[in-house]
């Protein structure tokens, strides 16, 4: 959408709160002056899904009260406030949620609300609350989705680095980073450091460009973090992951600025190998022979019969045989059936 330039300015203040500390209540706290000037309210709050219990929300407030949170169960239960237009006067002051609010002393009139994708197994919401009966607007709307993926963005990084960011050295607390490999990049060209495995890593995905200089970044990777630092990008969630494709795995680079350190602006490449097949469910297993496990785990790497066929040694014809016979122990129609069933089985229950 087209900003005003009071507007821009507010935007560019936003991202520097926002990329400010990796302590989001900090953050939040940071950005509300701005947030509100942005989009008036008279409070926000944002929820984050927890991964070991993705129906358990922590909640942060931003001026919200207390009692909000504290009774957030019940009155989801009950209905949803006015968003907008939607719901004339009349309606809502006949809505549930409505009459159960000001029971509580919370006189809602409008809530405008974007949900935050932010990895497979968690994700989060940002909520606007008005008590005046002055409406979101179309455009108030838009910028919030504007502003969607960089709220989604904070809190990712917040949570991917939180436990770092709590120990005093923040880049060498990167540098035992779990779980990823690392590379801390001064940009757009100095090194600060990279964690013992990332050099390894980068070999395997990088070959020719490692053996010339394994001691340098991987030059699509400096490219893409030079897009970046281009002033005016627009900070999607996609532009700030990187993914390269193999035949079994990928190669998944997240990019995450981090706030300055010592009068630097330092920014961290987060490297991920990943598996490009979803894991066979359990149950499967236990009704299947091994060449059939293997030949399902082809189907889930979305290989195609030939392809399955070259890499476990078999002819075209019997990886066909196999999968005639895998459907119906299974209980599954066909192969889309099959990475259906087992995509929708890795969901948290």
């Amino acid at each position: 959408m087209n900003l005003t330039a009071h507007e821009q300015v507010l935007v560019l203040e936003l991202t520097r709160a926002l990329s400010s500390s990796l302590d989001l209540t900090e953050v939040l706290a940071r950005a509300q002056g701005i947030l509100t000037q942005l989009l008036p309210c008279d409070y926000a709050a944002l929820c984050v899904s927890r991964p070991e219990r993705p129906g358990d929300y922590e909640w942060m407030g931003l001026g919200a009260p207390g009692i909000l949170f504290a009774h957030y169960p019940e009155l989801a239960t009950v209905g949803v406030a006015r968003a907008t237009n939607q719901v004339s006067s009349k309606e809502l002051k006949r809505n549930l949620l409505y009459l159960r609010c000001r029971e509580m002393g919370l006189p809602l009139e409008h809530v405008l609300a974007v949900l935050l994708e932010l990895r497979q197994d968690w994700h989060g919401g940002f909520t606007l609350y008005r008590e005046q009966t002055l409406p979101f607007s179309e455009r108030e709307q838009d910028l919030l989705e504007d502003l969607k993926p960089y709220l989604a963005n904070t809190v990712r990084n917040c949570r991917m680095f939180e436990h770092e960011a709590m120990r005093g050295d923040l880049l060498d607390a990167l540098f035992h980073h779990q779980g990823a490999e690392c590379v801390v990049m001064d940009p757009p060209e100095h090194e600060k450091l990279r964690t013992p495995g990332a050099t390894e890593l980068l070999r395997r995905w990088y070959p020719e460009e490692m053996k010339a200089d394994d001691s340098r970044l991987p030059q699509e990777l400096r490219e893409h973090l030079t897009r970046l630092l281009t002033p005016g990008m627009n900070r999607l969630l996609s532009v700030d992951t990187w993914t390269r494709s193999g035949l079994k795995h990928d190669l998944k680079v997240t990019f995450v600025e981090l706030p300055e350190q010592r009068g630097h602006h330092p920014w961290v490449l987060v490297l991920q190998e990943c598996s490009r097949a979803i894991p066979i469910p359990e149950p499967w297993r236990q009704k299947l022979s091994r060449r059939e496990a293997e030949v399902v785990q082809g189907v889930l790497r979305n290989w195609t019969n030939e392809l399955i066929a070259e890499d476990l040694g078999l002819t075209l014809n019997t990886v066909k045989t196999h999968l005639r016979n895998i459907f119906p122990k299974l209980g599954i129609e066909s192969r889309t059936d099959l990475l259906y069933q087992a995509a929708w089985r890795q969901k948290p229950g």
